[in-house]
């Protein structure tokens, strides 16, 4: 982006979808020139639509004045195209297509032979390697992660990824970017699921071992997670929300990614219901009974146990976060910002970690290694040592 008016350089956003049309959104609503395109022309008149029902619930609720509405909406062209020639004159183009690799790469081996040398190349892949689809290019190191979160012009927190060929300047200018959008960037190593993705999978992934294994029901697991952890929705009703086969998919990916390592590795339980089509709230049917008439499912209030379910998931989850600073994904301050802006956790993971005690994490930790004979529940480098020593990765 130049460094002169940043607000005034063009922007591409390629793919109209769900995650295309809200980037455009915060571009366009930060004041930049943007043009959203995409092959499918029934994708492109649903951004549009709902980008016009989102500009006009900003101005019901008094964030945007009309005048304002109206400048937004000048600013957004929409095209449907497969013809990329439109993005020429962009200083950033941001890839939010189908997240499959190859037509990422493809789609970037184009881009790069129509923008000009300065323009910044982003790719929203949510699991997909940043080092791989910039790959495909004549000059990978100006290929970036930006990661947004869905719904973007709602979710504060933009993942901005490094791949192995991307400068730190290149960051460092992306960062700044998002921020003055009003977004707050961390930055990520390009490892499977980044950040978010990465920490959060014992969010659900142990809640399903504890399922699978008769301890509790959803219900149970769920109120015990959000009543006394305090987290805004449990594992079981977040998963139905974002789609089991959604869910489903980002666990395949990143237990893959890391040559499947037990402590990933995905639950048959949510196979099988991918599987009958049980997909959560969008089906009707998930973990949960969304059809009309069907009974609310009623949780066990029994605080023992739902403090043994939570030490158990919470000690997963600290450890995946201190393992992620072992392995340098990420400082512990963008940790514990990415995992509060990007799910809505209560806390910070690290923070969290050192409010119990490391020792305490990784005793924990220890009895399920010892009780399961599971490498799923081995305790990472760091925290062993932290333990310890009585450290802190808090600074």
């Amino acid at each position: 982006m130049p460094a002169s008016n940043p607000e005034a350089a063009a922007v591409g956003v390629l793919g109209a979808g769900a995650m295309g049309s809200g980037i455009a959104q915060v571009a366009a609503v930060a004041g930049h020139p943007v043009i959203l395109q995409d092959v499918d022309e029934g994708a492109v008149a649903r951004a549009r639509a709902g980008i016009e029902k989102a500009l006009a619930r900003e101005t019901e609720k008094h964030r945007l004045t009309p005048s304002a509405a109206d400048a937004v909406r000048g600013r957004l062209r929409y095209l449907v195209s497969g013809d990329m020639s439109a993005f020429a004159p962009c200083r950033l183009v941001i890839e939010a297509i189908v997240e499959r690799l190859e037509p990422k790469r493809e789609s970037f081996a184009a881009l790069e032979r129509i923008v000009g040398p300065e323009t910044m190349l982003a790719t929203n892949t949510s699991a997909l390697s940043v080092t791989a689809i910039a790959a495909a290019c004549r000059r990978p190191e100006r290929i970036v992660g930006l990661h947004f979160f869905n719904p973007a012009p709602v979710m504060p927190l933009v993942e901005v990824v490094r791949g192995h060929a991307t400068p730190g300047a290149l960051v460092d200018a992306a960062c700044a970017l998002v921020q003055r959008w009003g977004k707050t960037a961390v930055a990520a190593a390009d490892t499977p699921g980044f950040i978010v993705n990465r920490i959060a999978r014992p969010f659900y992934g142990e809640a399903l071992r504890i399922l699978d294994e008769g301890i509790a029901d959803c219900a149970t697991i769920d109120w015990a997670m959000r009543t006394l952890g305090g987290f805004r929705m449990g594992p079981f009703e977040l998963m139905d929300l974002i789609g089991n086969d959604v869910n489903f998919a980002v666990t395949a990916a990143v237990y893959e990614g890391f040559f499947f390592d037990p402590r990933y590795k995905p639950s048959l339980t949510q196979r099988r219901l991918v599987n009958a089509n049980l997909l959560g709230r969008k089906t009707g049917r998930g973990y949960y009974d969304y059809r009309d008439g069907a009974a609310p499912a009623a949780p066990r209030e029994d605080e023992t146990l739902g403090r043994a379910i939570l030490d158990r998931v919470l000690a997963m989850l600290v450890n995946e976060a201190v393992d992620a600073v072992f392995w340098g994904v990420a400082t512990p301050a963008d940790i514990d910002v990415a995992m509060v802006k990007g799910v809505n956790y209560p806390r910070g993971l690290i923070a969290w970690g050192e409010e119990l005690g490391y020792r305490v994490v990784l005793e924990r930790l220890e009895g399920l290694q010892a009780e399961y004979g599971e490498d799923r529940y081995r305790p990472s480098p760091l925290l062993r040592r932290l333990a310890a020593s009585g450290g802190t990765l808090r600074r």
